[in-house]
């Protein structure tokens, strides 16, 4: 195992954050994972029923437990950014997913210049055991449209095992003081699953310097994982359509403070990014449903009548739908409201 003793540059002291929700039997094997330096361990844990507390006590006397104030993945993460004390925050998924004992190894790129290390699983280097293939496709569509939107390179959008100086927590903009909404199931906006992806759509419109880190991501060890490949796949890509708006909205109002014109253009990657969600959807759609996926095979030689492609409406109609049909819903994924929060100002 990589540790500070490893290096003969100056180590930070680094923070890592653990969001927990009935992790107990997982926690001894992250935990061991973990380098022998590391300044602490935040475990944020979501009232968890099982004996995740005492086992983290248990195994880890020093650590430090954490209540997040609403649910989520997402304001776990924010609670535990809020906590740590110091230099560096790693964010580490508690089922064993991800090896903690490649912290050293983000590490070490902040010490290079970066100001967020980001790990992927499609470098080489990188890899999966756990991705399916409809994860994969998902997470290459949505990963294009961010970088067509942001002019970045990113490889892997929904990976959680990042590392990053302290000091840009205050960039991410993450709200952990507000109370629950009084609709669905009280989470708001970046309370969920589509936290890492609310992250690295901020980083990039700060231009902080990101440098991605190979990583390879290991199945879950114990328990059923949340994600919902169609659900969660649609969350993420609100997340997109809503943070693109807001920083637009934040880009024109800096804008016409300066006393700068501002001139409507017609963004063609836009064009783009509508018709890459839209052949996403086509393919998530009939699995969803468990209805097989038409392959476009020759009728002429099928015998069969021709299978015509369902014409979906524009992308902004089927997102706003999506939320509409799930808001009065215990499985409310994003609360409307908290979304009009997001890009205030426009």
């Amino acid at each position: 195992m990589v540790s500070q003793a490893d290096s003969n540059l100056p180590w930070p002291r680094v923070s890592v954050v653990v969001p927990t929700l009935n992790e107990a039997r997982n926690l001894p094997y992250v935990f061991s994972r973990l380098p022998a330096d590391v300044h602490e361990v935040i475990v944020v844990d979501g009232h968890s029923v099982d004996d995740t507390i005492a086992v983290a006590r248990q195994l880890r006397p020093d650590v430090r437990v954490v209540q997040q104030t609403r649910r989520g993945k997402g304001n776990a993460l924010a609670c535990g950014f809020a906590a740590a004390t110091g230099d560096v925050i790693a964010m580490v998924d508690a089922d064993g997913s991800a090896d903690p004992s490649e912290i050293p190894k983000f590490v070490h790129v902040l010490l290079s210049g970066a100001d967020f290390a980001k790990g992927t699983r499609f470098a080489a280097g990188g890899g999966s055991s756990d991705i399916t293939q409809l994860r994969r496709l998902g997470n290459r569509l949505l990963a294009a449209v961010v970088n067509l939107c942001r002019g970045t390179c990113y490889s892997d959008l929904c990976y959680g095992f990042n590392v990053f100086w302290k000091k840009y927590v205050p960039v991410l903009g993450l709200d952990i003081t507000s109370p629950p909404s009084r609709r669905g199931d009280g989470r708001l906006w970046g309370d969920g699953f589509e936290i890492e992806t609310l992250i690295h759509m901020r980083v990039a419109e700060e231009g902080l310097r990101v440098a991605e880190v190979p990583s390879f991501e290991h199945p879950r060890i114990h328990g059923v994982s949340n994600l919902d490949a169609f659900s969660d796949g649609l969350r993420v890509l609100t997340t997109i359509l809503v943070e693109r708006r807001g920083a637009h909205c934040r880009h024109r109002s800096r804008r016409r403070a300066l006393g700068v014109r501002t001139v409507p253009v017609l963004a063609r990657g836009l064009i783009y990014m509508e018709t890459a969600f839209e052949r996403m959807l086509y393919v998530l759609h009939p699995i969803e449903h468990d209805r097989p996926l038409h392959t476009g095979q020759d009728h002429r030689l099928s015998g069969h009548a021709p299978h015509h492609r369902p014409q979906f409406p524009p992308v902004g109609a089927i997102v706003g739908h999506w939320i509409s049909s799930r808001a009065k819903t215990p499985a409310d994924l994003i609360d409307k409201s908290s979304i009009d929060q997001a890009t205030t100002g426009c």
